[in-house]
């Protein structure tokens, strides 16, 4: 069965997560697992298990809480996030490998643009010289994921300041833009990494309607 790409935009995040949450409910056995391109207007979001205390000085950015794990990161234009509809029932794939696979993904991507980037033990995510340039956060309903991860490509790191980004007190955080300029391309970096993903996964990757 094939992986389905859909570029959904820039798309309201609380809106997002209901159709994440509308698909995920609605599907069944034979529905094609799906990667959703999109990019969120400014926004906190906050995990399951996410303690407000780390939201520092929220000021205009809306924070939303939110079904996935972890604590709170921020999302905001010129960050590329892709979302994981899949049936890991149906894949034999664990949490814990997904989470490897959509780092190894973003680590693939940065390698092929000469970025050293790597995991740290206990933090989910991508690193690259000691700041994060990759978050991730899921949910599992039914044996059925969605959420994902987000890329910094060419944003304004600035809100980050406003939060301990994924709970960690001063967290450095870094973008595609300040380490490749001519690479920090958005559409194209969001292309790149689904194509990375579905390679990872062993599976084609066809436009969706």
């Amino acid at each position: 069965m094939s992986l389905r790409l859909r570029r959904r935009g820039r798309v309201d995040y609380a809106a997002c997560l209901a159709a994440m949450q509308e698909f995920t409910d609605r599907r069944d056995a034979d529905t094609a697992d799906e990667l959703w391109l999109v990019e969120h207007p400014p926004v906190f979001t906050l995990g399951l298990a996410g303690e407000p205390r780390h939201v520092l000085d929220a000021g205009d950015i809306p924070v939303v809480r939110c079904d996935r794990g972890g604590q709170v990161t921020y999302h905001g234009p010129g960050q590329v996030v892709l979302y994981a509809l899949l049936d890991l029932n149906r894949m034999g794939l664990g949490v814990k490998a997904l989470v490897t696979t959509l780092e190894q993904a973003v680590i693939d991507l940065l390698a092929g643009l000469d970025i050293a980037a790597e995991r740290r033990p206990g933090a989910p995510g991508v690193y690259v010289a000691g700041a994060k340039i990759a978050a991730l956060g899921l949910r599992v309903r039914r044996g059925c994921c969605y959420h994902g991860l987000s890329v910094n490509v060419a944003m304004d790191l600035a809100p980050f300041g406003r939060i301990n980004p994924c709970g960690y007190a001063g967290l450095a955080v870094t973008q595609l833009r300040d380490l490749a300029p001519a690479e920090a391309d958005s559409e194209r970096v969001g292309a790149q990494l689904a194509a990375q993903l579905a390679a990872l996964l062993g599976q084609p990757l066809v436009a969706a309607d």
